[in-house]
């Protein structure tokens, strides 16, 4: 069965559902005389709670209106994400922006639609939206600097799926950019979950945000017996020889410096593909050119230390 009859079964699924939720909402309200002397009765298993009567209707009421806003507000987003998604006027970060506003009125309409629906005084919420402000305040303050963080994210595009950033130890591509944190999957396979509020804060390392091509520095050092115009040649074919290094920007190598051990190299290279590693092209290029050094009798020069014995006469 295709992707696309998969969801469409699912979507049957959440309206046969939905109108299973809103028809037992329409025997609870009262709309069918028949169903008069159970309601009665459901009214009058309950008790008195200050100016409020909790009984078994209303505890019923309740939980039918909240599956039913569940549910309604699932299939309603699913159907608005499916939208999004196949608009092609929006790019990627732009769809997952509107996705998660999409989400979050969603949810706010519900809320306030369920109060509608259930006859509650929205003046009798005052005392709980001083509690809830002042929770925010202190408690909940963490998560919504991250709520406001990853849509402040998703809205300057300055991190978004697919990039490769670097942010203190972790290294690796964005997979997701989540209400509360962005997953970081590196190369070992590990997912790192970065709260938002910290990409906002911290120096963060973006390797992919105005261009993919990220320059590779491979330290490389030779004696100074060998050929220096032969070890250059060498190392610019075996950079040529490696599969990820690319033509333009063409490779390089620089001499750095005449050091204690031998003559010191850096050889640059520009990859496009940084999510797939570095060291391996690192080791890639090593490999090939070890190779060529041992085939032309290059010498890699290992550390030496000249000791100078002296003998004094006594005195």
């Amino acid at each position: 069965m295709s992707q696309a009859r998969i969801g469409v079964a699912t979507i049957g699924r959440w309206l046969i559902g939905l109108m299973v939720l809103a028809l037992m909402l329409v025997l609870f309200s009262g709309q069918v005389p028949a169903l008069d002397p159970v309601i009665v009765m459901m009214d009058r298993i309950g008790f008195e709670a200050g100016r409020y009567r909790v009984s078994l209707l209303s505890g019923s009421r309740l939980v039918v209106i909240g599956i039913a806003l569940y549910v309604g507000v699932r299939l309603t987003h699913r159907l608005l994400r499916r939208y999004i998604r196949r608009t092609d006027a929006l790019d990627a970060t732009q769809r997952l922006l509107a996705e998660k506003i999409v989400g979050i009125a969603l949810v706010v309409a519900a809320f306030f639609v369920g109060i509608d629906l259930l006859g509650i005084d929205l003046t009798a919420l005052a005392v709980f939206s001083g509690a809830l402000g002042l929770a925010v305040g202190f408690g909940l303050q963490k998560t919504f600097g991250n709520l406001i963080a990853g849509i402040i994210l998703l809205m300057d595009r300055s991190i978004k799926p697919g990039d490769v950033i670097v942010v203190g130890e972790s290294f690796g591509w964005v997979n997701k950019i989540g209400i509360r944190a962005v997953s970081v999957v590196t190369r070992d396979g590990k997912e790192h979950l970065i709260p938002n509020e910290n990409l906002m804060t911290q120096e963060v390392e973006n390797w992919s945000y105005s261009n993919r091509n990220v320059r590779i520095h491979i330290p490389v050092r030779v004696a100074y017996g060998c050929d220096q115009d032969l070890v250059q040649r060498l190392m610019m074919d075996a950079t040529r020889e490696a599969p990820r290094v690319l033509d333009d920007p063409a490779p390089n190598v620089w001499m750095l410096a005449f050091g204690e051990n031998g003559i010191e190299y850096e050889i640059l290279v520009w990859i496009s593909d940084p999510e797939s590693g570095v060291t391996n092209v690192k080791s890639d290029v090593l490999i090939r050119l070890w190779r060529l050094f041992r085939e032309n009798d290059i010498e890699v020069p290992l550390p030496q230390r000249q000791i100078t014995m002296r003998s004094t006469s006594p005195v």
